[in-house]
């Protein structure tokens, strides 16, 4: 049976007490930090930089996946390895030469995700599915935390699915906004493979049981 990764979203942290999250995030259920890097440009809101995540990685024990919200990511993608990203995303809507990006992020011992806003087809990623190791749908407009789930990401998860079983990819799915104990196992039943859960984690009253309950709900 597949097991369903559960990625906290450090952007719902509260960054006053952030080495406690980040403590309570290695010590629970989740699998991975999902951190949000965003620029106030491709997106319109500003999260942190260089020097949270540097904070960051330091005391993390689990994979770190950092998504990219900004324009022209390939300017940073030997400074985000050098940070100690696991897994760095890039949209594809700030891609002008997306397999070349890909290809860079992998060289640099990386793997390499793409991201895709709610309106963007996934049809897209036809062409470098192969190339890609995770793909990550937005079920929310990027930039702001604590947005209502988009319905139509059922469909999108399908059809990509679709395209991963067609071409024989090992591409897993992962879903970002919006993931609550509500639609968790649908999201999975659908054919996602990582859950990204930040207000849902964070504004509960016992994050670590949330983190737990999620997992339960996804197996």
């Amino acid at each position: 049976m597949k097991q369903t990764l559960i990625a906290p979203s450090i952007l719902a942290a509260d960054f006053s007490n952030l080495q406690r999250d980040i403590e309570m995030i290695n010590k629970s259920d989740a699998d991975w930090f999902h951190i949000d890097i965003m620029d106030g440009v491709f997106v319109p809101n500003i999260s942190f930089g260089m020097p949270v995540l540097a904070s960051i990685s330091k005391h993390a024990k689990k994979t770190i996946d950092v998504h990219l919200m900004i324009i022209d990511p390939d300017r940073y993608i030997k400074t985000f390895a050098n940070l100690g990203t696991n897994i760095l995303t890039v949209h594809y809507e700030a891609c002008t030469h997306l397999h070349r990006t890909l290809q860079a992020i992998k060289a640099e011992g990386m793997k390499a995700g793409v991201a895709l806003n709610p309106h963007t087809p996934v049809s897209l990623l036809e062409d470098v599915i192969n190339d890609i190791d995770v793909i990550c749908l937005m079920s929310v407009n990027p930039g702001f935390g604590g947005q209502s789930f988009i319905e139509n990401t059922y469909e999108k998860i399908f059809k990509i699915k679709e395209m991963i079983i067609k071409q024989n990819a090992s591409t897993l799915i992962e879903i970002d906004g919006g993931v609550t104990s509500k639609n968790a196992r649908q999201l999975t039943d659908a054919g996602a493979d990582i859950l990204v859960a930040g207000s849902f984690v964070f504004n509960s009253e016992d994050p670590t049981k949330t983190i737990s309950d999620l997992k339960k709900l996804v197996h």
